[in-house]
Parts: structure tokens; sequence; C-alpha cells
């Protein structure tokens, strides 16, 4: 595997030894010194044309914690503000040796586009393109999701997958890169996903989605899911009026203190909330429910470093079995 740019291609087999990667890394991040040499010398870009703040930082922790450089690249400032391509931008990252480009961009395919294109040797990550994925948020949430439960059910969760598990996946679908990820992912995975939302912010076609659709929140928590995955409400993608108003919106598809308190005396004694972040508090999800234990919004953040790490370990490393793991070169610091 030289790239990562989707989850709906991704085998079962390969999305296992990046959860399994990343609990080792995750080890590593448990040590005094959290480091690893494994990509000493490598240089890895960040080449964001969207505002990030997580991912983008996420990853420049992971790539360190490696050992490899780092180079920040947004477009606001850069020659893209002045009509620079992302072709011509590209090859000035190839005649830096970059070994990796880690690229956010507003419009989806790009970073496809880059991995099919002769303008550059490295490898392409994946961190956001449009509304198409964001593969590196749905590895982080699965991983989450297996942490979470194989701790519950008194079980290691290395080799295992989400087999069994009901999730379900609240608000904007239409606008949400991390709701298509984690829909292929998560059912790869073995998990059964439930897409809950208003008419208007489904996209066409979702009757031939691995998924079940609802527009009943409050029906679907009383089935006690494993797991509520509240989405952002992306404003800044929305050039129409997608509901009357944001107050009814909250009323009606948002995670408040109500559904809190229901969820607390329900069948869903376990089940935990989650959110990919940036949250909008009293609208998709209110304080109360992103605060509280059920919440792994946090745990999802420093999860974030350890598969990111998995992943540009695995990609830069060489896909093969071969290779000694990054347990085994912590031995060598």
């Amino acid at each position: 595997m030289k790239h990562l740019l989707s989850t709906e291609n991704l085998q079962g087999t390969q999305a296992i030894r990046i959860l399994d990667t990343a609990e080792e890394m995750a080890a590593v991040g448990e040590r005094e010194v959290k480091k690893l040499p494994a990509l000493r010398g490598r240089t890895v870009v960040n080449l964001f044309f969207e505002d990030s703040t997580r991912t983008r930082i996420s990853f420049e922790a992971a790539a360190k914690r490696l050992s490899a450089d780092v180079i920040n690249f947004a477009a606001k400032g850069s020659s893209v503000s002045k009509g620079e391509s992302l072709k011509d931008t590209a090859q000035t990252l190839e005649a830096m040796s970059a070994d990796a480009v880690v690229i956010r961009h507003w419009a989806s395919g790009a970073p496809a586009r880059l991995a099919a294109s002769d303008w550059i040797d490295a490898s392409v990550i994946n961190a956001g393109d449009g509304t198409h994925e964001h593969p590196t948020q749905a590895l982080l949430d699965a991983f989450t999701l297996r942490r979470h439960w194989s701790k519950i059910a008194g079980l290691p969760s290395l080799g295992e997958d989400l087999r069994g598990l009901r999730i379900a996946i609240v608000g904007d679908v239409l606008h949400s890169r991390v709701a298509r990820s984690n829909l292929w992912l998560l059912t790869t995975l073995g998990a059964e996903v439930t897409l809950v939302a208003p008419p208007t912010l489904l996209p066409v076609g979702i009757d031939t989605w691995p998924c079940r659709v609802s527009f009943d929140l409050d029906e679907v928590l009383a089935t006690g899911p494993h797991a509520v995955m509240m989405l952002r409400v992306q404003g800044e993608r929305m050039n129409a009026a997608f509901f009357p108003s944001t107050r009814e919106y909250a009323r009606t598809w948002g995670f408040d203190d109500e559904r809190l308190a229901a969820l607390e005396a329900s069948a869903g004694k376990d089940t935990i909330i989650m959110h990919p972040g940036p949250m909008n508090r009293g609208l998709e999800i209110s304080s109360a429910a992103a605060d509280s234990p059920r919440s792994t919004v946090l745990a999802q953040v420093r999860n974030g470093v350890s598969v990111r790490m998995a992943v540009l370990y695995l990609l830069l490393s060489g896909d093969d079995s071969a290779q000694p793991t990054p347990a085994q070169e912590a031995i060598t610091v």
C-alpha cells in the first residue's frame, strides 16, 4: 500500500493491521521518551488547502514522534493565493524530496488526482477532500470503538474487528466526509451502521449505501446503540436553507440534555457519544453531553496521533510483514 486515499476500498485485513499497529504506537506514547527512530531522515509535508487545527497538529505530532522531518504548508499566504496550481505545488515538493504528502483540499478527489499523477513520487495521505472522505478520522474512530468495547468485554483488542457493534451516525451526512469514511470502514469491519438525519441532509442515492436510514433520533437512541456519532453542522458548505432554524435542528436532531438523561435511563447503559470535532455546542451536541463520562471526544483526539503514526509508519517503512514492528524498533532506541 503506497497511498491512503479512501476507506471504501480498504480491505478488512489492511484496516486491522493499521489498528493493531496503532496499538503499539499508543504504547510508545505512554513511555517517558515518546519517540521512535522509524522514519528518521524521511520528510513529511502537511499540505493544507483548507483550515484545520486538530488534523494538522495530529499529523505533525505523529510524524515527529516517528523522528521524521516535517514541513507545514498552508495555502493562505503561499503562492497558491497567487494562482499557483496543485501541479506546480506538488512539483515543488518533489524537488524538496518529500517522502509523504498529507493533503487536505476543498475539492473532492484532489488527493486521488495527486496520487495518480506523475507530479510526485511520494506517498499521498488524504486528510480530507471536500465532501468525499477523511480516512484517518474513520480509522481513529474505529480504533476508539475497538479499544472501548474490548475493555468492557475484558478482552484484548489486537486482531479484533467491530462485528456485532451497532453505530448511529447523526446529523449533516450530506456534507460530511467523516460520515462517508466511517460508513465504509465500519461496515468493512463488521459493524451495523444507521444514518440519522433530516431528509434534506441526506445525499442522493443513499438507498444504495450499506446502512439503515432513520429520520427519528429518539427512536434510534431507544434501541441502545453501542455508539452515537454526532456530526458537525457544516454551515460553511451550505448554500441554501437545509432546515428551518438552528433551534429546530437542535431540538429535533441534536444530542441535548434531555436525550442524555433519556439515554441514562434507557437500554443504552454503555452507549458512548462520539464527535469528530470541532463541535458546535448547543447545536448538534450540548455541553453536558460533550463533557459527560460517555463522551470519547478527547480520547478520539489522543487516539488520532497513534493511528496517524501507524499510517505513516506502514506507508513509509514498506508494507512488508518481514519489517520489524514498532515495538521491536523501540527496543533499539
